[in-house]
Formats: C-alpha cells, structure tokens, sequence
C-alpha cells in the first residue's frame, strides 16, 4: 500500500472519532458534557499539524488534520450556540 494512502486512511479515522459527539450535540442540542479547553488545546493541536504538513509538503498530514480542524470548529461553534448561560 502506498504509505501517502496508509496516512490519508489513518489520519483521517483518527480525525472522524470527534464525528459521533458532533451528532450527538446536533440532536440533542446539549453541550454540557463537552470541555471547552479540550476543544481550544486540540483545535489548537492540529491546527499546528496543518502548518506542520504544510511545512513539510506531507499531503496526509494536512488533509487528515484540516478535516479534524473543521470538526472540532463545529463542535467549538455548536458550544456556544447551546450552552446555557
């Protein structure tokens, strides 16, 4: 297997775990369970990934870290439309 496939794949498995707790919020509009530092650091965290394949020219690395960025700027979005004050 090509090992810019094998990165892709697993970049992107790892980037889609946050995807089920994106459902969830969407469904049940209810983000009390989710940390707002936790989202802040890991947006952060791959955010810098990104820059880092960029920097690099590693096609995996940015794919799979800018899918994750936009997931969890969702779920960053969707803590503030519903929380509760």
């Amino acid at each position: 297997m090509n090992e810019n496939v094998l990165g892709i794949v697993a970049g992107v498995l790892t980037s889609a775990s946050m995807i089920p707790q994106l459902i969830k919020v969407l469904k049940e509009k209810n983000v009390e369970d989710l940390s707002l530092v936790m989202l802040l650091v890991l947006i952060t965290g791959v955010s810098l990934w990104v820059w880092y394949g960029i920097m690099k020219d590693e096609l995996p690395i940015i794919l799979s870290n800018a899918f994750s960025v936009l997931v969890n700027l969702s779920l960053l979005v969707c803590y503030f439309i519903y929380r509760k004050s």
